[in-house]
């Protein structure tokens, strides 16, 4: 297994070992996997404090990230409630039908996006890309749906008797309950919004508006011949995802091995 994870590692340590390189040695064969001639601050700066302002789009991806995230975690994790806990008629035909909506590819809803952003005003805007992106959450009413499940009713039961109201129940029982599964839920849809290139590509076009993935082309076009400063830039942008995934993986190594004795 390990001997298989640094095989997969291999693509992220050339980057690293880039990064910190002068161009002029980053395509050296045999490969330096540690730099003879260390070049970090100055590509450092070069990524930050260059004609292409990375550090927006870097701003611009934590803005859309975070709050697309939050959002669908309350916003899933709602709906998960109602269709687990609650009793109301046609509680199973909401769900089948809502379940049946992840068979539409999202690239056939484009154009009927892109109408209804026009007209409401949201094209060319981070709120347009939010409205969609927190909403978008199918997958993940199905995932905490299929946790919540396991979780005893007679929790909610006891809190009835004592008074308390749906609210206070989804708040203080369920939630707190969830966290494993609502930690894999928070790196999945970090990931997706952080890594997402077709949404952003179609629905913004002013340059100040851009997060990574399109800022990167920018970096692209500006250092095409410039391999260590794009490999530096390439770093950057995967940081946050690792750094959340670090604070978050106690969480969804829980979810897991719950899953698999519930299982």
């Amino acid at each position: 297994m390990g001997l298989f994870s640094l095989l997969f590692l291999l693509p992220l340590l050339w980057m690293l070992s880039a990064a910190a390189k002068y161009e002029k040695d980053v395509m050296v064969f045999p490969i330096q996997w540690l730099p003879t001639k260390w070049n970090l601050m100055n590509n450092f700066q070069e990524v930050w404090l260059s004609s292409v302002p990375f550090s927006l789009f870097y701003y611009n991806s934590l803005k859309l990230a975070l709050t697309i995230t939050l959002a669908t975690l309350l916003f899933s994790s709602m709906a998960a409630f109602a269709f687990t806990k609650l009793q109301f008629r046609g509680r199973n035909t909401a769900f089948g039908i809502l379940l049946s909506l992840m068979i539409i590819p999202a690239e056939s809803t484009l154009v009927p996006r892109y109408l209804l952003l026009k007209w409401l005003h949201l094209y060319n805007t981070h709120a347009g890309l939010m409205l969609m992106g927190m909403f978008s959450t199918i997958y993940f009413t199905f995932l905490l749906r299929q946790f919540m499940v396991s979780i005893h009713s007679e929790y909610l039961e006891a809190a009835k008797i004592d008074g308390a109201g749906y609210i206070r129940m989804y708040v203080q029982i369920i939630l707190p309950l969830s966290k494993p599964i609502l930690a894999t839920v928070a790196i999945i849809k970090f990931i997706w919004v952080w890594n997402d290139y077709q949404n952003p590509l179609i629905f913004l076009i002013s340059k100040q508006l851009y997060p990574i993935p399109l800022g990167l082309q920018l970096f692209k076009n500006e250092f095409a011949d410039n391999y260590a400063v794009l490999m530096m830039a390439s770093v950057a942008a995967i940081l946050p995802l690792l750094m959340i995934f670090i604070i978050l993986q106690k969480q969804v190594i829980k979810g897991i091995a719950l899953g698999g004795v519930k299982g």
